[in-house]
């Protein structure tokens, strides 16, 4: 035991020293003491109790530096509670049971305010106990002191307030008979204590709210009714008419919402027993609600309605009125009680509220007639003096414009054009604001339904002059324009829109309520352009809205009509595209090209349809550009971008490659026209390397025999490369010679191209023509005229053109190609052609002169007798060759002979 009360002295003292910054631990260490301290029997200690005194005066002080949260302060005086009374004298004097009283009671409300009411208890009945104790002392001295007294009232006003804090703990815990017990003992000491009269009403209300909020409709009938009877006790005293009447619309709610049909009579006399106690707007209002719940007379209604009107409550609580009468299907009571508004409020300002209110209630029982009589009549004291305020002027607007665009969408355009008028009437003459603005624009709508161009485009004029930078007057501009068929207008209307349509675009009158509001008025525009005939402003409505929308759907399908526009154009003017058409469509397959590829929220599927839909439709169009090969290489090099966008497999994978080997050839044909062809001949062989990677890859999908890709590809560069000079033509001509099968004609094509301009490698050429005529040979039945070519060629590269080129080796190059076309005379003399014959003779005549020139005689010989030896082969030139050449031939011998003499006289 003094083991215990020492420790709990040692923490008191460690929680009192001021330079302590850890306080929760000391608390909690503190109050986990306490089942000792009550374990305890109670022993007198006069330190025991200062120490109690100074832990109390800790937790309530507000020098102590720190802030500690509501549990540790209870935490707190539970411990300095239980220190008192743990020293409690077996006959405590008089402050010693107040202390207690004090602690007490205060400890059980502080574990109140924590939501802990099985502490907050035990506590609580030690405070009532030690109030019995202390009230039993003053009752053993008499009742003849004044100071008597005094004293036993203020145990009796500490003994009601904890007996209402025992009947919130209870409530808290759902004990409502316990806190009803409570309650009544404290009701019975309101007599003696009449000043505590609020303070208990009020605490009933509290409880009334707790029940209400948890649906205790039972609970909280009792509830309020005893904050209601205990208020009454004493007026002077009690909470005032406010909060009775407070309590008692309360509890006229929880009869309506409890049972209606079986407390009917209960809630209304609440309501007016609140109305008595303290009339308000809410309980005048709620006052009809229980009447209609309750299904009562209509003289009831009259009553409570006139009732509201003599209480000068608000028109806008008149005018809730009026709607809840209309919701329960009380519309005579409804029209009749608004009447009776509108003359009470006669001179407010407010009057035009409940004017509109009564048109849309009229309105909306199809009681049009009267409808318009009535905003004629507000329209004419609107004009005339009796102006509507700015609420109630655009909510009659606002109801003007609905039924005009029910009218409108209806087809009804008169009709509509009648009600936008009315709301026309209300603008003053030459005001200028954006509604008036949008306004005009639905009555030019109207206008252009009805064929009334002129008064449409006045109208329009109107709204230009009211909001000219709107992307819908400029739509109206362009409506216009296409009704008058003046295209250069509607073009600029066309462009201000685009312009605009950068801007945020609000919803016009239930046409366009979507984020893209300014595209989906520019396919509006391309629509309406269509239904007119009017097919190069639909285009230019459709190109605008590609060039600013930012739905990539929307864009996708605006540039599928244009395709589909211009190929149509096409059809009904030609069978073949022309050079503009293609200009057109290409910048179309980019913007759509660019589109799809960017990332977006397409599906794979929606984006593989799109990519399909352009590819062909690329494809096609460069197959029909067979005069315009850079057009054609555009669109082919498209169709493949557009194949790359969708899943692959072999058909896509051939199309790929045949797009690529066609852009290709295209760009091949650009070069040769080219007076600058470096760049055409660079992207071909770009296109050859793409190819030949997609080339690969089908491959080795499977076999393609006979298939001409791999030669294609590799002729393809040849020319590129040899155009550009590039060595490495050498290595492709070894890699066509390792092909499986090799076509002498493309030896033949190689060598061409070998030295066509600005190529030139004659030893390549010369390279290939020998392979192709030995293919030429190798076939079984050999092809004269490609030798007789080949062999032609060949001479015609080697022979020597001047002095400098006479050398051995090139003079046997050429005798070997000589003996080849005799060779070949020899198979076939009857087929090999004459002039060929008479070339080869003439080539050969020429080089033995050469050589006769430069006194180089025996080979002159040999090369003079060669071309002898051509003219038996001449057919019918044969004869006057033969006689002419043999004379020269003589001639040159004997030249021969006296040259060799006149060399061998001189050695």
């Amino acid at each position: 035991m003094e083991e215990l009360t020492s420790t709990v002295k040692s923490l008191t003292e460690l929680l009192l020293q001021k330079q302590l910054t850890d306080y929760d631990e000391v608390i909690e260490e503190l109050f986990s003491e306490v089942p000792g301290l009550e374990a305890m029997p109670k022993i007198p200690d006069p330190q025991l109790e200062e120490c109690a005194i100074k832990l109390w005066n800790w937790g309530v002080t507000n020098n102590v530096g720190v802030t500690i949260s509501t549990i540790q302060k209870a935490q707190v005086r539970h411990v300095a509670c239980s220190l008192l009374y743990c020293c409690e004298p077996e006959n405590p004097t008089e402050g010693t049971i107040r202390k207690q009283i004090l602690m007490a009671s205060k400890t059980g409300r502080t574990w109140l305010d924590c939501k802990n009411p099985q502490m907050a208890d035990k506590y609580l009945s030690l405070a009532v106990k030690s109030l019995e104790i202390l009230y039993s002392q003053l009752m053993s001295r008499g009742n003849g002191t004044a100071d008597i007294s005094s004293s036993k009232e203020d145990v009796e006003k500490d003994l009601l307030r904890i007996l209402s804090y025992q009947a919130e703990s209870a409530i808290t815990q759902g004990n409502n008979k316990e806190a009803v017990a409570y309650i009544q003992r404290c009701k019975d000491m309101l007599l003696r204590l009449p000043k505590d009269t609020a303070y208990l009403s009020l605490m009933c209300y509290n409880f009334g709210i707790d029940a209400y909020n948890v649906r205790k409709y039972e609970d909280t009938a009792f509830w309020l009714s005893q904050s209601y009877d205990i208020g009454k006790m004493n007026m002077k005293y009690g909470p005032g008419s406010e909060v009775l009447a407070k309590a008692l619309r309360l509890l006229a709610t929880v009869y309506l919402e409890w049972d209606c049909e079986k407390f009917a009579e209960k809630a209304v006399n609440a309501v007016s027993l609140a109305n008595k106690e303290c009339v308000s707007t809410y309980g005048l209002y709620l006052k009809i609600k229980i009447l209609l719940r309750c299904e009562s007379s209509d003289s009831d209604f009259r009553a409570g309605l006139n009732e509201m009107l003599e209480s000068e409550v608000s028109l806008e609580l008149c005018l809730s009125t009026v709607k809840l009468l209309i919701s329960e299907k009380r519309e005579a009571l409804a029209f009749e009680y608004l009447k009776s508004v509108c003359q009470h409020f006669e001179t407010s300002p407010d009057l035009g509220t409940a004017l509109v209110l009564h048109i849309e209630l009229l309105l909306q029982r199809g009681k049009e007639l009267l409808g318009k009589q009535k905003i004629e009549d507000v329209i004419t004291g609107h004009c005339t003096g009796k102006q509507l305020t700015p609420q109630a002027l655009t909510s009659l607007h606002v109801l003007l414009w609905d039924k005009a665009s029910k009218y409108f969408e209806a087809g009804s355009y008169s009709e509509a054009l009648q009600w936008y008028n009315y709301s026309l009437s209300l603008f003053k003459g030459g005001q200028m604001e954006p509604n008036l603005a949008k306004l005009q624009r639905n009555r030019a709508s109207c206008f252009l339904k009805l064929k009334q161009l002129e008064k449409a485009k006045e109208a329009i004029k109107e709204a230009q002059r009211c909001d000219p930078d709107n992307i819908f007057t400029q739509f109206s501009v362009y409506k216009v324009a296409v009704q008058e068929n003046e295209a250069e207008k509607a073009s600029g209307a066309l462009h201000a829109m685009g312009r605009l349509s950068k801007n945020p675009v609000a919803c016009e009158d239930r046409l366009l309520v979507s984020e893209d509001a300014a595209s989906n008025l520019l396919s509006l525009a391309a629509q309406i352009a269509l239904e007119n005939g009017q097919q190069e402003t639909a285009m230019k409505a459709l190109e605008i809205l590609c060039e600013h929308s930012k739905d990539q759907a929307q864009v996708l399908v605006a540039l599928r009509c244009l395709v589909r526009l211009v190929l149509s154009t096409i059809e009904k003017l030609s069978d073949e595209i022309s050079d503009v058409s293609l200009d057109v469509l290409l910048p179309h397959l980019k913007k759509a090209l660019q589109t799809i590829s960017h990332p977006s929220h397409m599906t794979v599927d929606q984006r593989t349809e799109e990519a399909n839909w352009f590819r062909k439709i690329a494809w096609n169009l460069a197959l029909q550009c067979e005069s315009s090969p850079d057009k054609m290489r555009d669109f082919f090099v498209l169709s493949y971008q557009f194949s790359q966008l969708c899943p692959p497999d072999r058909t896509l994978l051939m199309g790929q490659r045949t797009c690529l080997l066609m852009a290709a050839a295209a760009s091949l044909e650009l070069g040769r026209k080219s007076s600058h062809p470096t760049q055409e001949f660079t992207q071909t062989l770009e296109h050859i390397q793409i190819c030949s990677e997609v080339w690969k890859t089908l491959k080795a999908s499977g076999s393609f025999p006979m298939d001409p890709t791999d030669s294609l590809l590799l002729l393809y560069e040849f020319e590129a490369r040899a155009k550009l000079n590039d060595p490495i033509v050498e290595a492709i001509l070894e890699s066509v010679l390792e092909l499986e099968s090799v076509e002498p004609k493309m030896l033949e094509t190689m060598a061409a191209l070998a030295m066509e301009p600005p190529a030139y490698f004659p030893l390549l050429c010369k390279k290939a023509l020998r392979v192709a005529l030995f293919l030429h040979k190798k076939q079984p039945q050999a092809d004269l005229a490609h030798c007789s070519k080949c062999v032609h060629s060949l001479i015609k590269l080697s022979l020597p053109s001047g002095v400098s080129e006479v050398e051995a080796h090139v003079l046997e190059e050429v005798w070997n190609y000589y003996e080849e076309a005799l060779s070949i005379i020899a198979a076939a003399p009857d087929d090999f052609p004459e002039m060929e014959t008479l070339w080869l003779l003439t080539q050969a005549w020429n080089t033995g002169i050469l050589l006769y020139s430069l006194a180089q005689y025996p080979e002159a010989e040999k090369w003079c007798g060669l071309a002898m030896s051509f003219v038996r082969h001449l057919g019918s030139l044969q004869e006057s060759y033969e006689t002419q050449m043999s004379g020269l031939y003589s001639k040159i011998l004997d030249r021969l002979d006296k040259a060799k003499k006149n060399v061998n006289m001189k050695e």
